[in-house]
């Protein structure tokens, strides 16, 4: 496959404030390339160098071997763009702002049978103001697809979404990469990343501190299963701590969580909780999660967008 982005020693400051700290990582052609970190880690100055919105400070920047900053009108027609804040005049309608942008390109997707998949179909008479922080969201993507772009760009994809319009546009998402092209998506949502994203970069503090597929990075920072179990507060628990392959015991609102090597140490760990008599009230076994490893490699939480 072919490099479609290539991202190398970027930094971007703001006065004192180093947002974007000598960061360099290549996309290919075809893939779903994650960027994943919390408020204020650089993500979206990135994704904005990227895009032809900010200018670096220092570094190259290449899309489809391009300058974005000084060639962006040259790259206009071939990247779609999903920003992380956006609106449209109060009074326009849905229909209305998606025709407007299909025509100012000379090839587009059919608007509306694009705004029936992403469920804005009955809003095409709609106006903006009076659509809902979703609908809004899946608006600016559909304006973002509607001219069919060899890559896309979303940052913060489906912030204020619920469940199911979330599961929605990830099958959209899907859909266009297998019709080829390349996304790149920033993202606070651990499940997101990891059902989307061929490969991730976890960005802390303006630097790249991991690069690799969610399953690889998952098994070299997090390793082995999560067994986790629902308890009351204060119940005495076994030595769990002291069993062969377990690697650390927690409790974390009402859940105990212990980390294991392998399989193997499930069982003993199961009979030491029935032999202690604790009840094995929502028990689920797992392998780790993106979401572990985010908080072994960055020691901090990630912060959750509002929903």
């Amino acid at each position: 496959m072919s490099v479609i982005i290539e991202v190398s020693e970027l930094r971007k400051t703001y006065g004192s404030v180093v947002a974007v700290d000598n960061v360099s990582f290549t996309v290919e052609e075809g893939e779903i390339f994650g960027i994943v970190g919390p408020n204020g880690a650089g993500k979206t100055t990135t994704i904005e160098c990227l895009e032809g919105l900010r200018r670096p400070d220092a570094g190259t920047v290449r899309v489809f071997g391009l300058d974005p900053w000084r060639q962006r009108r040259r790259l206009a027609a071939d990247i779609g763009v999903q920003l992380q804040e956006s609106a449209l005049p109060d009074r326009l309608r849905v229909g209305e702002a998606i025709s407007l942008f299909a025509a100012l390109y000379p090839n587009s997707l059919d608007p509306y049978q694009l705004l029936a998949q992403l469920g804005l179909i009955d809003q095409v008479h709609t106006p903006f103001a009076a659509l809902s922080g979703g609908q809004k969201q899946r608006l600016f993507l559909a304006l973002a697809l509607v001219h069919d772009p060899r890559l896309l760009f979303l940052d913060e994809l489906t912030t204020g979404l619920d469940p199911h319009a979330r599961r929605t546009v990830w099958d959209l998402i899907r859909f266009v990469r297998a019709r080829g092209k390349t996304i790149l998506l920033s993202t606070h949502l651990m499940e997101e990343a990891e059902e989307l994203c061929d490969r991730i970069a976890v960005v802390h503090q303006g630097r790249i501190v991991a690069l690799d597929t969610p399953s690889r990075l998952i098994a070299r920072v997090v390793g082995g299963l999560r067994i986790a179990l629902r308890i009351p507060d204060g119940t005495p628990l076994p030595p769990l701590g002291q069993l062969p392959g377990v690697r650390s015991v927690e409790i974390l609102d009402q859940t105990l969580l212990v980390r294991a090597d392998d399989d193997r140490v499930v069982a003993a760990v199961v009979q030491a909780l029935v032999q202690h008599g604790i009840p094995l009230r929502e028990l689920r076994v797992s392998s780790g999660r993106l979401e572990d490893a985010y908080l072994v490699l960055t020691g901090s939480a990630l912060s959750r967008p509002e929903q």
